[in-house]
């Protein structure tokens, strides 16, 4: 970048007034500082208001702001993992005027979503995916001729996971204009853990000797008739000395990148320069910066656990708005670090999310029986394979939505041997406003097809509680207790309270549910009561295998309405209805669930627009009704 085209703005400016992303290029450092400031402010403004992920976009800005200085997006195609910090680089391509409607109904996604924008070049809503899409860009870009860059922008949390290495491996051995950006802020969403968190804080203790290098490279640019002479010779004896005395210096050499840094993230014209030489390189290059998780923002910086996903924050105690009630991720970790006190062959394991999961109570208690793996749930399960083999009882607390990546272990490591392990699938169901990358509404259809498991789905604390006890004790092989975000609001009557299900009876129809869903369908009993329509109620709490108990009950109606939040494709309800087939059931039976991926909104919204809330419930019985003249 020339200094000339720096210079030709010389004013204050701003993110209203600019051409973005073109304008960037034109900036001087301290543009680019007021900008970043600017940004920041912006940032904390609506994401107090709007809930989201705060600490890790506070600490991308300068280096979005580099990103979109030296590279030409969506030519140069940039991947973003996790997709969660991409909030910067949505506000500098061309969504400023509806970022006040981040993570909103119908507003912009929290994570990339190229039907969004053609700058969101890939779906990103779990970590360890980008290096790999990445190669596969820039594989493509070379059979096509292109002369553009493909970059994958990644925290050091996804280096705790397979994936990552997957990629690097694949991506080393090419000659393509592959950049990966590892941003290293030693805080994932949990402390990051194990080998390669030390081995990347052995290479952070090279900082200084960088930025020495960067400002003598930069000094001697600056002076005239001899320093860019002078600053080419010094680059071409560092290489040689590269290439010849200190080959392989670094894991990254080793599988075939350059490496460049560690640089400062937050110093635009150090980001600046090394992006240029990365980009002059031509082949696979790994820059490695520094950046303070939730910059600029002392709470979330003192913080950034907490301040990494939050829902509105009250500015004037600058702390997330949280209710003063239990939510089930909380009491599943209570109620472990309780019956762990007694068992001493209880294990915690969590993929680097100890507080999102509840587990921070048992790692309190029980520090040597708790195990944080990082970002790797593939690797989490077959360890918890390991430890059961030894006798131990280990719990893998994991979101649903995570838990996808690890089917292949459940069903070749766990249940083929039949190891007692139990998983805690916390966020099962609708999560809301992190969208169709986080909803928890496959876990049911994937986990059906394992044999020999067992799944329970709780609606209540006191079945949470419950189930656990039996998952534990009582039960054999994969157990799973499934339970969903947030507290414990179900409308039900509690007197019944117990692991298989809850039979509430009526004379002709039947309404089955299970887990949080238990609520609306309780509320639309009433609401159908009121209008003479007296309906029967079954709700499972043990859903796999299906009681027969349950069958047999369903058989005594005349017809049965199945509602289920999960996906309908290998549901539960899907499921049931070939129980009844196979009894040569002769009423009629009904059933919605979910059929698609669901979009961003809040969680009623969510239930309302796939026509699982209590009101669109009452609506379908009612039509039910109507189209069986009943």
């Amino acid at each position: 970048m020339s200094i000339e085209r720096q210079l030709k703005m010389t004013e204050p400016v701003s993110l209203h007034t600019l051409q973005l992303p073109a304008q960037l290029k034109e900036l001087n450092p301290a543009q680019c500082t007021a900008l970043c400031s600017e940004i920041r402010e912006l940032l904390i403004q609506t994401v107090t208001q709007t809930g989201g992920h705060l600490a890790s976009n506070l600490g991308v800005v300068e280096l979005t702001l580099a990103l979109h200085r030296n590279f030409q997006s969506p030519d140069d195609r940039i991947v973003w993992d996790v997709g969660h910090q991409t909030y910067v680089h949505k506000l500098l391509t061309g969504r400023l005027d509806r970022f006040s409607t981040l993570r909103q109904e119908n507003g912009i996604a929290g994570f990339p979503k190229p039907a969004e924008s053609p700058h969101d070049s890939f779906v990103t809503g779990y970590s360890g995916t980008a290096v790999s899409a990445a190669c596969g860009m820039a594989d493509a870009m070379r059979i096509s001729g292109s002369p553009h860059y493909a970059v994958a922008v990644v925290g050091d949390g996804a280096a705790t996971g397979g994936m990552f290495y997957e990629g690097l491996n694949n991506g080393g051995k090419s000659r393509n204009n592959l950049i990966v950006i590892l941003n290293d802020n030693n805080c994932a969403i949990s402390k990051n853990v194990g080998a390669v968190a030390k081995y990347l804080s052995s290479i952070r203790n090279k900082t200084e000797y960088v930025r020495t290098k960067w400002a003598v490279e930069r000094a001697l640019g600056h002076t005239p008739v001899i320093g860019k002479p002078i600053a080419g010779v010094l680059k071409n004896t560092k290489d040689t000395i590269r290439k010849n005395v200190i080959k392989n210096a670094t894991m990254f050499d080793q599988m075939g990148f350059v490496y460049l840094g560690p640089v400062d993230g937050h110093d635009i014209e150090a980001l600046d320069e090394v992006l240029e030489v990365a980009k002059s390189y031509h082949r696979p290059v790994l820059v490695h910066i520094n950046t303070i998780k939730g910059k600029g923002y002392a709470p979330a910086e003192q913080n950034p656990g907490e301040y990494h996903g939050i829902p509105k924050i009250d500015l004037m105690s600058k702390h997330p708005e949280v209710s003063a009630d239990e939510c089930y991720s909380t009491v599943f970790g209570q109620e472990l670090a309780k019956l762990a006190a007694k068992d001493k062959r209880i294990c915690a394991v969590t993929a680097a999310m100890k507080y999102g999961t509840g587990l921070q109570f048992f790692s309190a208690m029980h520090r040597d029986r708790f195990f944080d793996v990082g970002i790797a749930e593939e690797h989490a399960v077959t360890f918890c394979a390991g430890l059961a083999s030894m006798g131990m009882t280990p719990v893998f607390a994991v979101y649903s939505t995570f838990l996808q990546r690890a089917y292949d272990q459940l069903l070749h490591d766990i249940a083929i041997a039949g190891y007692h392990v139990v998983l805690g699938i916390d966020r099962a169901g609708i999560v809301g406003e992190d969208g169709e990358t986080h909803q928890g509404i496959f876990d049911i259809a994937m986990l059906t097809t394992i044999p020999k498991i067992k799944i329970y789905s709780p609606a209540t604390y006191e079945e949470l509680r419950l189930c656990m006890h039996q998952a534990l004790y009582q039960d054999h092989g994969l157990v799973c207790v499934r339970y969903p975000r947030g507290a414990d609001h179900v409308q039900f009557e509690r007197k019944y309270v117990n692991t298989t299900y809850v039979h509430l009876p009526a004379d002709n129809i039947l309404l089955i549910t299970y887990g949080r869903l238990t609520s609306a369908v309780y509320e639309a009993r009433a609401a159908l009561k009121t209008q003479q329509i007296s309906c029967g109620m079954l709700k499972l709490n043990t859903v796999f295998p299906i009681p027969e108990e349950a069958v047999k009950i369903a058989m005594q109606y005349q017809h049965v309405v199945f509602l289920e939040e999960g996906y309908a494709e290998g549901g539960i309800a899907e499921k049931f209805a070939a129980l009844l087939l196979e009894k040569e059931f002769q009423g009629s039976y009904h059933c919605r669930a979910i059929h698609d991926f669901v979009r961003h909104a809040p969680v009623p919204r969510c239930l309302d627009f796939i026509g699982l809330s209590a009101e669109e419930i009452t609506a379908f019985v009612t039509e039910v009704i109507h189209d069986n003249a009943l």
